[in-house]
Formats: structure tokens, C-alpha cells, sequence
């Protein structure tokens, strides 16, 4: 059996769900939040770790949730994000 295959909002390469990390919405926070174990309700976005500044850049995050998302917030979780990227080993 494959593995389901996701696009990254960044690069809109298409890979295994398992190569991206989800960012939902959270409503009980108001706010965007990575969502670890892929399991999390609601309407959710992949991205590759690397492509986080692509994505924070270009403010895709909010058209793909289909939200309005706090422009400082967001950053802070794909800063989050690109910088767990770059101490990961490759």
C-alpha cells in the first residue's frame, strides 16, 4: 500500500504525507498551530520544513485555510518551523 500523497503549499511539490508537516487552524487558540500526529479536525495545510519561509513570504497560509491569520503569529510558527529544518539533519 502507498503512502498518501499531500502538495506543499511552498514549493507545490507532491510528496508522502509523512515528508510534510500539517499547519491547521485552532479554534479553541485562534490561531495556527503545527499539527504533529496529522490527526487534528479541520481544514490543515502541508508544507515541507524548508519551504516555511516561502510560504510566510508569499502569505499563502491564510488562503489555504481559508482564514484570516494573524500575519505575526503565523511567521512565528513557520519561523518555527524553517528553523527546525535547518538543525535537522539532512
Amino acid at each position: 500500500m502507498t503512502a498518501p500523497i499531500r502538495t506543499c503549499l511552498g514549493c507545490r511539490g507532491r510528496f508522502a504525507k509523512y515528508e510534510l508537516v500539517r499547519l491547521v487552524w485552532n479554534n479553541n487558540e485562534g490561531a495556527v498551530v503545527v499539527d504533529a500526529k496529522q490527526v487534528m479536525p479541520g481544514r490543515g495545510c502541508y508544507v515541507h520544513p524548508g519551504c516555511a519561509d516561502q510560504v510566510s513570504r508569499r502569505k499563502l497560509l491564510g488562503r489555504a485555510l481559508r482564514r484570516t491569520v494573524d500575519g505575526e503569529q503565523a511567521a512565528a510558527v513557520l519561523a518555527a518551523l524553517a528553523a527546525s529544518a535547518t538543525q535537522s539533519p539532512a
